[in-house]
């Protein structure tokens, strides 16, 4: 395999997974175009688990981020009427589990009344 052939698969890959990125955005309400800003899609997932924006701040904490990537992970499963093992496979398995969601039929329903426990 030539180096050129790699990278095109590369980049057909990324372009798959950042689509499926938008698509997941775009069916939550979301602007699809913030899958590319570093820190606004942070925001942005938070606002789609429908956690409070301040929970942004708890992704930069070690360990502390393994733990809320795990719950929000949970919530974006369960605002797209997924169950709890596809809510674990988000968060570990992202880059299959999100072009599930973003080429899929799944319908975003928004989360009310989430609190801490």
């Amino acid at each position: 395999m030539s180096c050129a052939h790699a990278i095109r698969r590369v980049l057909a890959i990324a372009i798959f997974y950042v689509v499926a990125g938008w698509k997941v955005f775009a069916k939550a309400g979301e602007p699809g175009w913030g899958v590319f800003v570093p820190i606004y899609n942070l925001y942005l997932v938070c606002k789609i688990s429908g956690r409070p924006e301040w929970w942004l701040i708890l992704f930069f904490i070690p360990l502390v981020n393994i733990v809320i990537g795990l719950i929000i992970a949970m919530d974006i499963a369960k605002a797209f009427s997924k169950g709890p093992g596809f809510g674990l496979g988000l968060w570990i398995l992202s880059f299959i589990f999100v072009p599930v969601l973003g080429y899929g039929s799944a319908q975003y329903t928004k989360p009310e009344g989430l609190t801490l426990r």
